[in-house]
C-alpha cells in the first residue's frame, strides 16, 4: 500500500498541528510528510479542502455478536464503522452470552482480524457485574488481562452503590475507567419516553430526567471516595452535565459522552410515532440539548460517541411502548457533528476531531496516534463540507433503524487507514 496524500488539511491535536501538507505512505507507515513526488507506483489521493485526522474511534457500540446476529454482527458493525470514517471501535458487553468471561472476549477480538484485514481495530469493554444483573463482579483482573479497555454493564445500569464501590476499587487497582448507563430503575420503571409535557400529551409512560441526574450524583460521591476514573456513557441532561462540570473543578477523574442524536433532536421528535425516536437515555427538552452542546464546548463532556444500537426491521415496527430502545449510529455520527456542533460554532473543527479521535483514546489509556514520520498510519480522511442526503438503503449496518434517513447533511468520511490498509468506498480522486 503506497499511497500519495496530496494537499491534505492536516488537523492532529497530539501535536497540535494544523498545515496543508502531502504524505507518503509506504507499507502502512508514513514515510515522508512535506512534498512528495509522483511516481507511477504510487497511488494519489488529491485531498484539496479535505481533512487529515488521527483515526477516529467510536467508544460506545453494540456490536450484538455473539448472541443476535440478526440485528448486527462483528463483520457488518466493522464495516459501518470503516464507512463512518472510524478506525477503532469499542463494543459493549450486552450481548448473549455476555462479555464477562476471557474466552468469549477472545473469540470476539479473533473475530475482529479477519474483517477487512483488520483495518478497524476493537477493544472490548467487558461487563462490571456477571450477566449485568448487578449482583455479583465479573472476573475484572481476568477480563482486565485479556484485554478489556473498561467495564460497563451499558444497557442497565449498575444499582447497588455497594457493588458499584466494589468495582470502582477494582477498577482503580486495574487503572481501568468504569462507563456508567447512569440511571436510577427504580424511577424508570415503565418509561418509554422523557416525562415532561410531551410525555403527559401523548399519554406516554414518562422517564424522568432526575434518574439520570440522581445515579450520576451517587457515583461521583462513590468515585471521589474511592479514586476511581468514571466515565458517564449517553450523558443527556442539563442536570448531570452539571454535577460532571463540578466533579471536573474538583479534579476528579470523570468524563463524559455524548451520543449525536442527544445533541440533534429533542423530545418533539417523538410526536411522529417513530420507534426509531425511542432510545435510552430518551430524546430530552430543548434545555437539556443546549446543555449538552455547551458541555461539548466547554470541555465538560470530552468525547463524541454514537451508541450505535442495531435492531431489525421487524423489532422496530411495533406499537412505540414495545419498541426496543436504540438507533443506529456509526455512519452519521461524523455529519450530525459537522452540521449541529460546526456550522452552528458550538466546536471547531480542531475541538470535534479531539471529540472523535484523541479524547477517547486517553480516557481508555490507548496510545496516542503519531502522525509523524516512522510511525504507523492510523487515519481518518474526511470532507467538512460534502453535502449529502442519508440512504439508510446504502448502510453497510445490517440495521437500518435511523430517525436520520433522508436528512441532508454535512460533512462526510472518504476513507480511512489503518493498520496497512486503506478502506474507501467512492475513490475520492484516486488515480
Amino acid at each position: 500500500m503506497n499511497i500519495h496524500l496530496k494537499n491534505g488539511r492536516l488537523i492532529d491535536p497530539v501535536s497540535g498541528k494544523q498545515d496543508s501538507l502531502d504524505m507518503l505512505i509506504v507499507d502502512g507507515m508514513i514515510e515522508k510528510i512535506g512534498r512528495v513526488s509522483a511516481t507511477t507506483q504510487l497511488k494519489v489521493i488529491d485531498l484539496a479542502g479535505k481533512v487529515i485526522a488521527p483515526g477516529f474511534l467510536d467508544m460506545h457500540v453494540h456490536l450484538r455478536e455473539p448472541g443476535f446476529e440478526y440485528k448486527e454482527t462483528i463483520e457488518t458493525g466493522l464495516l459501518a464503522a470503516a464507512s463512518g470514517g472510524f478506525t477503532a471501535l469499542c463494543c459493549m458487553p450486552n450481548t448473549n452470552p455476555t462479555l464477562d468471561e476471557a474466552p468469549i472476549v477472545r473469540h470476539v477480538l479473533e473475530r475482529a482480524k479477519s474483517v477487512q484485514n483488520g483495518i478497524v481495530d476493537l477493544y472490548p469493554i467487558a461487563a462490571i457485574t456477571r450477566n449485568r444483573e448487578g449482583k455479583e463482579l465479573s472476573p475484572m483482573m481476568e477480563l482486565a488481562h485479556c484485554g478489556v479497555v473498561g467495564f460497563s454493564d451499558d444497557g442497565a445500569p449498575v444499582e447497588s452503590a455497594e457493588v458499584m464501590r466494589r468495582a470502582m476499587e477494582y477498577a482503580s487497582m486495574l487503572k481501568k475507567p468504569i462507563i456508567q448507563h447512569a440511571e436510577d430503575p427504580s424511577l424508570t420503571k415503565g418509561g418509554v419516553m422523557n416525562e415532561g409535557f410531551v410525555s403527559t400529551s401523548l399519554g406516554m409512560q414518562p422517564i424522568p430526567p432526575v434518574a439520570e441526574v440522581v445515579m450520576v450524583a451517587r457515583d461521583l460521591i462513590l468515585a471521589e471516595y474511592t479514586g476511581a476514573q468514571y466515565h458517564v456513557a449517553h450523558i443527556s441532561t442539563a442536570g448531570a452535565v452539571e454535577l460532571l462540570r463540578g466533579a471536573k473543578k474538583k479534579n476528579q477523574d470523570v468524563s463524559a459522552e455524548a451520543a449525536p442524536h442527544h445533541f440533534s433532536l429533542t423530545e418533539e421528535s417523538v410526536r411522529s410515532f417513530d420507534t426509531n425516536t425511542k432510545m435510552n437515555p430518551p430524546l430530552r427538552t430543548r434545555q437539556d440539548v443546549e446543555a449538552v452542546k455547551e458541555g461539548l464546548r466547554d470541555g465538560t463532556i470530552e468525547v463524541i460517541a454514537t451508541d450505535h444500537a442495531p435492531h431489525s426491521y421487524d423489532d422496530k415496527q411495533v406499537e412505540f411502548m414495545y419498541a426496543p430502545f436504540g438507533i443506529v449510529g456509526l455512519e452519521t455520527a461524523l455529519g450530525l457533528a459537522i452540521r449541529e456542533l460546526l456550522e452552528s460554532k458550538v466546536l471547531s473543527l480542531y475541538q470535534l476531531v479531539e471529540k472523535f479521535s484523541t479524547n477517547p483514546r486517553r480516557i481508555l489509556h490507548l496510545p496516542p496516534i503519531n502522525i509523524a514520520e516512522g510511525e504507523a498510519a492510523n487515519l481518518t480522511l474526511f470532507d467538512p463540507d460534502l453535502e449529502w442526503v442519508v440512504d439508510c438503503s446504502q448502510f453497510k449496518s445490517k440495521s437500518r433503524n435511523t430517525p436520520f434517513g433522508t436528512w441532508k447533511l454535512k460533512g462526510k468520511a472518504l476513507g480511512i487507514i489503518n493498520n496497512g490498509h486503506l478502506y474507501s468506498e467512492g475513490g475520492f480522486g484516486m488515480s
